[in-house]
This record gives C-alpha cells, structure tokens and sequence, in this order.
C-alpha cells in the first residue's frame, strides 16, 4: 500500500524560506520561554508567517510562496520587524544564529502540543539537547521527476551551503570546535543528515510508504534529511544551512539555492552520483572547519580543493542560472561571505578579543540588517 501523497506542482523556481529565531531576554541575552506570548499577539493576517517551534525559547517565520528575491526580500522583511516589534512589546529580543552559545538545554521549556511531547518521549536527551535554529528554503518544481532529479543531485552542494551559513560555534558556554555544531545535534537523530539517491519517483514513493506502513512516521515531516522533496508543496526543501546571522546573507544563500536549483533541473540527467561517504566527509569538513575546510569532488576525487574554491566553482556552475533569474546582485553577497567570513567566524573573533557572549550577540544583532 503507498502512502504518498498526490505530488502538487509549483510554479518553476518560486521560493519560500523557513527562518527559525531565537528569543533572548534583553538584558541577560540568555533564552527566554516568551514564544506563547508573542504568538497571542500576533495579527491574524500573520499567522501563518509567525509560528511555534519545538521549545518557547524559539520562533519561526515563514514567508509565502514568492516569485523572485525580491519578492522574497520584501515578504521577510515585513514580517521580521513584526516579529522585532512583538518581541519588544514582550520583554525580549530576536536573534539570528543557530545555537545560543550559553544557555542550558535543561533549562528549556517544550512547547506544549502533542507532536512535540511525542517526539520529545522518542528523542529523550538528544532531543532536549537540540535547542538549534535552521535556515530552510524550498523552492517550486513543475513535476515529480525533476524533483527526484534536483533532489539527487543536490546532495553534492549541501556541504558547502552549510559552511557558507554557519553559525553555531558554541554550545553551552564551550567552543565545541566545529563550526556548525548544530549540523552535528541534528545527525544524532534517526532519519536525519545526506539521504541515499533515489533516483525515481517510484523509489521515494516506495521508501516513504514502507516507513509509514511500518508505524515509523505520519508524514513526511517525520523525516529530518538535509534536503527532501516536499510532494504537497510541490518543492524540494533544502535544510542543511544554519541560520546566518544577517539579513543579507539569508537572501544571499537563498538566491544561490534557487540558482542551483534550477542548474540541476536543466542539466541532463545524471546517471552517476558521488559516494554518499564522500558527501559525508565533505559534510564533516564543512561543519567542523567551515569554510577552511578540505572537499572532495567527484571529477578529481585524488585532488581534495579547499570549501572556498568548491563554492567559486558552484557560482560560476549557477552563472547562467542566476542571469536569467537576475540574482546576480545577491549571488555577489555569496562572494562577500567568502572575504569576511560566517557567523561562527564573527562570533569567535569577538571571542578572541574578549568580549562575553552577551556583548557579542548584541553586536551581531545590530549588524543584523546590514
């Protein structure tokens, strides 16, 4: 018996994005469980734009279905300084990073509902441990076999879209010594990290039917992969990044999604695809050295490139892509980021000059929309 639901057909390249906040109190800078007051106070015309996320200490933003970047770029704007303005009225502050770097995990208050008590039973310690805010984007595809196809293929890219947007050095008061230690929290959950190419419709239909029939999982929200096709959207949904820690760079790494994107649904049909062990050490590289780290490419396995000179090529691979979607403008942010450097490169150099995590979390939060 197949589960699946009907694939749902979107508009080719329309993008909407999935930003998760952290909530912090305003004089300590430390997470505080204000999301349900917050969410009381939400206009009904942002419901859905505005929502809650696995503890109270966080918040979610979900823009609609745009068009372009910009479109994009107005829709998020609009409903952050919402979000900005509720927070205050709350007490509290918003931040953009992917890992507090001090608060206590155990310290933290589930949002009540019976999804997340369910999963929070199932998960125990590693779920209470996951106190982490992502970056997802899901971008529109016409039909079920380009999404298969770009899917696949973009299992090559998740490594150095996670070293673009890092942002979790520190957990816990500690340097964990990655640079995305987020990436590693996730990876400790069942049906998480760079999923096995599936190659056809028939196959992914076949693998998400066989884990529900066995009382795995309800949908596919049960599945935790750094990128996943999302039949009802109509989109694929790549989850690898963490959430950069400004306005720009947010749109910067979506436009380059969306450029690759639409790369790997024009290109022919790839018939071989890299190891999954080599996107796994590609992934390891990228979430403990960044944009330091080494990357095997397929073509030239012998000869390792440094992640900064695998994302040169992966812009000029997207050039004609991000041209004809006239995202060139926030593709030249991508490049920007490569000279001055991620979130987590941010955060440890204020460390280094010995500024507490508070005193950096709010010069981070001042150059947010920079």
């Amino acid at each position: 018996m197949t589960f699946l639901p009907d694939f749902v057909p979107s508009k080719p390249y329309t993008i909407g994005i999935e930003a998760e906040f952290q909530l912090i109190n305003a004089r300590s800078c430390d997470l505080t469980p204000t999301a349900p007051e917050i969410l009381a106070d939400v206009p009904d015309s942002f419901m859905n734009k505005i929502k809650p996320e696995f503890i109270q200490s966080m918040l979610e933003v979900a823009t609609s279905a745009c068009g372009t970047i910009e479109e994009i770029e107005t829709d998020l704007r609009t409903t952050i300084e919402l979000f900005e303005q509720l927070a205050e009225n709350a007490g509290c502050q918003i931040f953009a990073s992917s890992l507090h770097p001090f608060a206590d995990y155990r310290e933290q208050s589930l949002t009540e509902g019976k999804r997340y008590a369910t999963l929070m039973e199932e998960l125990q310690i590693t779920g209470r441990r996951l106190i982490s805010q992502g970056l997802h984007v899901h971008i529109g595809l016409p039909d079920r076999a380009t999404l298969i196809k770009v899917c696949d293929g973009m299992r090559q890219h998740l490594p150095l879209l996670l070293a673009l947007s890092s942002s979790s050095p520190y957990y816990g008061g500690e340097d964990t010594g990655f640079c995305s230690y987020r990436s590693r929290l996730l990876d400790s959950l069942i049906r998480s990290g760079i999923p096995y190419t599936f190659r056809s419709w028939e196959n992914f239909n076949q693998l998400i039917s066989d884990l529900h029939n066995a009382g795995l999982i309800e949908d596919v929200r049960d599945i935790w992969w750094d990128v996943r096709p999302h039949p009802d959207f109509g989109t694929v949904e790549v989850r690898i990044c963490d959430l950069p820690v400004t306005f720009s760079e947010i749109l910067a790494i979506t436009a380059l999604i969306q450029a690759l994107v639409k790369t790997l649904a024009e290109k022919p049909l790839a018939h071989t695809f890299p190891r999954l062990e080599i996107i796994a050490n590609n992934k390891w590289q990228a979430a403990r050295h960044g944009l330091s780290g080494k990357f095997i490419d397929i073509d030239d396995i012998s000869s390792p490139l440094t992640i900064k000179t695998a994302i040169e090529n992966t812009l000029i691979l997207c050039q004609k892509a991000s041209e004809a979607l006239h995202t060139e403008k926030y593709l030249d942010d991508v490049r920007k980021i490569l000279i001055s450097g991620t979130g987590t490169d941010k955060l440890r150099a204020m460390h280094e000059q010995s500024m507490t995590f508070c005193e950096s979390i709010q010069v981070l939060r001042g150059d947010f929309w920079t």
